[in-house]
C-alpha cells in the first residue's frame, strides 16, 4: 500500500509484514481534486480518512448561512465527522477538499473489526483518539480565553506550513475574525 501510512502508523505500533498487509487490506484508495466533497451535510459517513496527500476542511454551515471551520486535515492528519460515524448519523459537517487530495478510507465495520481482531489497532485508534481530543480540548480553550490575535499567533506557530497553502478567508474562517481582521494582524506580525 503506502510507506506513508505505514510510517504513520509506525510511530504508535510496530507491525509485521504480514500484520500490515492484513490491516492495509482493509483500507480503500481514493483520489479527489479540488473542491469535491468528501463529505456532506445530511448524508451517511460510512468511513474514517487517512489523508495521504492534499488538504482538506471540515465546516458547518449555521441558519444564517455562515461558515464556521473546525478543523483542516493535510497529510498524516484524520478526518471525518465523528459524531456521524461512529453514531452512524447523517453527517452535521461538511468535508471538502481545499487541494486535490488522496485518501485511504476505512469503513466502519472495517475499523470495527481491526480493532476487534488486532490489539495493536485497537491500542493504535485509542491513541489517536486521545490525542485528537486534546488537541479539540486546545482549541475549545483557545477560542474562549485568547485574543485574535493570540490564536492568530499559536496557529501560525504550530502550522506555519498550512499558512502558505490556505486561502487567508479560510484561516480567519477558522480563527473566528473576518478577512480584514487577519490582514491586521499578519501585518502587525510582520506577515
Amino acid at each position: 500500500m503506502n510507506t506513508v501510512f505505514r510510517q504513520h502508523l509506525e510511530k504508535i505500533i510496530e507491525l509485521t509484514e504480514e500484520e500490515y498487509d492484513y490491516i492495509s487490506s482493509h483500507f480503500i484508495s481514493k483520489k479527489l481534486k479540488k473542491h469535491n466533497f468528501v463529505v456532506q451535510e445530511g448524508l451517511p459517513v460510512n468511513y474514517e480518512y487517512f489523508v495521504i496527500s492534499g488538504l482538506l476542511k471540515a465546516s458547518f454551515l449555521n441558519e444564517q448561512g455562515k461558515e464556521h471551520i473546525l478543523q483542516f486535515a493535510m497529510e498524516n492528519w484524520w478526518v471525518t465527522d465523528y459524531q456521524a460515524f461512529i453514531m452512524q448519523t447523517p453527517a452535521t459537517l461538511n468535508i471538502d477538499c481545499i487541494e486535490d487530495v488522496e485518501l485511504l478510507m476505512l469503513s466502519f465495520t472495517n475499523k470495527r473489526k481491526l480493532c476487534t481482531e488486532s490489539h495493536k489497532m485497537e491500542h493504535f485508534f485509542r491513541m489517536k483518539t486521545t490525542m485528537g481530543y486534546v488537541s479539540l480540548q486546545q482549541r475549545i480553550l483557545s477560542l474562549l480565553n485568547s485574543d485574535a490575535q493570540s490564536r492568530y499567533r499559536q496557529f501560525f506557530s504550530l502550522y506555519p506550513q498550512l499558512f502558505q497553502r490556505i486561502p487567508k478567508a479560510l484561516i480567519a474562517s477558522y480563527l473566528g475574525v473576518s478577512r480584514e481582521t487577519l490582514s491586521r494582524m499578519s501585518h502587525a506580525d510582520g506577515g
